[in-house]
């Protein structure tokens, strides 16, 4: 069992609660990477839900608790030593503020590039006994599910019968790949749980800006997705699988068929819940638009061209809630769409 020390967190006043769910949702999409319908169910899976869990994924699962352990290790300091490591620049570590807008969450963190050079040294002499098993961890860790994600991007390519297969996912292997990598904990708060039946929200709603990112947790709940109705369910949790998030840069490039997912985390009342995320983003310069193999006959794009460094650069500046595409959407092109679909 995960025991982690509660991070100093003067005041939660300004973090908001939420009722927790009275169940887990059983109809998030299961995919089988290994299964010869993977590619047609991930599609599937992307267009209804933006959200999915991969199994049989080939990341060995010694490799995802040996880097969870470090995580755990580094939570366990006392708040002034974590408090060297921060504040987050944006990469470093952060303790309760999300972003520089004024998002606040029950929640700590380690924000890093996936530049396998970027560790600073600054960083890696809290690990005073040993400092390069946390890199190697992270190194490694981050190597591998970027594997398994330009698997998935490439499965999608084969599914849309888009070429090359390697469209989407040449983006995150392309050395200038706009990527990074993310280790929360989200503390257990049982004064405020018994009080007011309530749990704290460790982080907000919002989708991810990126093209694709993919999650793995403990065993602890607390995810949880919005569908199509607006209903926010809460996903079980898989300490052995990775659930994979459609970003924003994804929706547009799929010219809206894929659904970037409203997501968000509620802190649990007893447990503590530690996560790390592969965020997977394009090159700075590269422009976010419809894939033309995509596009139909007469089919016009959806949104505004830009690059993905206009686009970072916008979500950086915007509320973690806010609707990121709204200002990047061809609203009459977006109307003109909807009215051909029909009711």
């Amino acid at each position: 069992m995960v025991v982690l020390s509660q991070p100093t967190l003067e005041d939660f006043s300004l973090i908001k609660t939420c009722k927790p769910s009275g169940s887990l949702f059983t109809g998030i999409p299961v995919i089988d990477l290994s299964a010869p319908d993977a590619k047609t169910l991930i599609v599937e899976a992307c267009q209804e839900f933006g959200f999915f869990k991969v199994v049989n994924h080939g990341v060995c699962l010694e490799l995802m608790a040996r880097l969870e352990a470090e995580a755990v290790k580094f939570f366990n300091l006392p708040q002034p030593e974590k408090d060297r490591a921060g504040p987050p620049s944006p990469f470093g570590y952060g303790n309760k503020r999300i972003g520089p807008n004024g998002d606040v969450g029950w929640i700590e963190y380690l924000l890093f590039s996936t530049n396998p050079d970027f560790i600073s040294q600054k960083f890696l002499s809290m690990f005073q006994e040993k400092p390069e098993v946390f890199r190697s961890a992270v190194n490694e860790y981050i190597g591998k599910v970027k594997g398994v994600v330009c698997r998935v991007l490439e499965l999608i390519a084969d599914g849309l019968r888009i070429e090359p297969r390697d469209v989407l996912s040449k983006l995150l292997r392309d050395e200038k790949s706009d990527s990074f990598f993310r280790l929360n904990h989200y503390p257990p708060c049982p004064e405020l749980q018994t009080l007011s039946g309530r749990n704290l929200v460790g982080f907000g709603e919002h989708t991810d800006p990126q093209i694709m990112s993919a999650v793995r947790s403990n065993n602890t709940t607390g995810l949880q997705i919005s569908l199509r109705d607006g209903t926010w369910v809460s996903v079980p949790p898989d300490q052995s699988s990775f659930f994979i998030n459609v970003g924003d840069s994804l929706q547009v490039m799929t010219n809206g068929r894929f659904r970037s997912v409203r997501h968000r985390v509620l802190a649990d009342s007893l447990k503590p819940r530690v996560s790390m995320i592969y965020f997977g983003g394009p090159p700075l310069s590269e422009k976010i638009t419809p894939l033309p193999p995509l596009m139909e006959e007469g089919e016009e794009s959806l949104y505004k061209e830009f690059t993905w460094w206009e686009y970072k650069k916008s979500a950086y500046n915007s509320r973690l809630g806010d609707n990121r595409l709204g200002q990047f959407e061809n609203i009459k092109k977006k109307k003109k769409a909807a009215a051909a679909a029909g009711p």
